[in-house]
């Protein structure tokens, strides 16, 4: 028979969960140095993004559902991240989740990364940029075939680049 792990033991796993996902993310802290070749300060990082891009992709910020541009884009071409150009998902694989951010059942190759993200009080997958470590969105396993992916990320942390 087994017992159910104790309520303190549950918050310890819970906050240290959280510190090793709050390191992990967003190219912030140890991992920043050790992970992602484009970096910067919080000061720079500052002076090269919008406010809105500052908050979603250094502070694992959100948009308001369906405020995007780019959730009506349909045009050919390439998704980039809006930090550093890393090219992150191509047109062939955006979807309407009926979500309000834009979605995509796969990432280009070696353009995403993922983390467990904490935030929400729960695990969830993050989904950050290869190059800088920035914040991009989550991902979720009710997406379409073939993958069953739905890559939800945040508009304002990405930029089209028609073909």
């Amino acid at each position: 028979m087994t017992t159910a792990p104790s309520r303190r033991s549950v918050i310890r796993l819970f906050v240290a969960g959280t510190a090793s996902a709050v390191l992990a993310a967003c190219g912030s802290g140890r991992a920043e140095a050790k992970t992602y070749p484009v970096r910067f300060t919080d000061a720079e990082w500052k002076k090269r993004l919008t406010p809105k891009q500052y908050v979603i992709l250094r502070k694992q910020g959100t948009e308001r559902p369906g405020s995007s541009a780019l959730l009506n884009e349909h045009r050919t071409g390439t998704f980039v991240c809006a930090a550093d150009g890393n090219a992150l998902y191509s047109s062939t694989t955006k979807f309407d989740s009926g979500t309000g951010w834009p979605s995509f059942w796969q990432p280009l190759p070696g353009g995403v990364a993922t983390s467990t993200d904490w935030a929400a009080g729960y695990p969830r997958t993050e989904v950050h940029c290869t190059k800088c470590g920035g914040h991009l969105g989550h991902v979720f396993n009710d997406g379409p075939k073939p993958t069953g992916k739905r890559y939800c990320m945040d508009g304002d942390a990405m930029l089209f680049k028609p073909a």
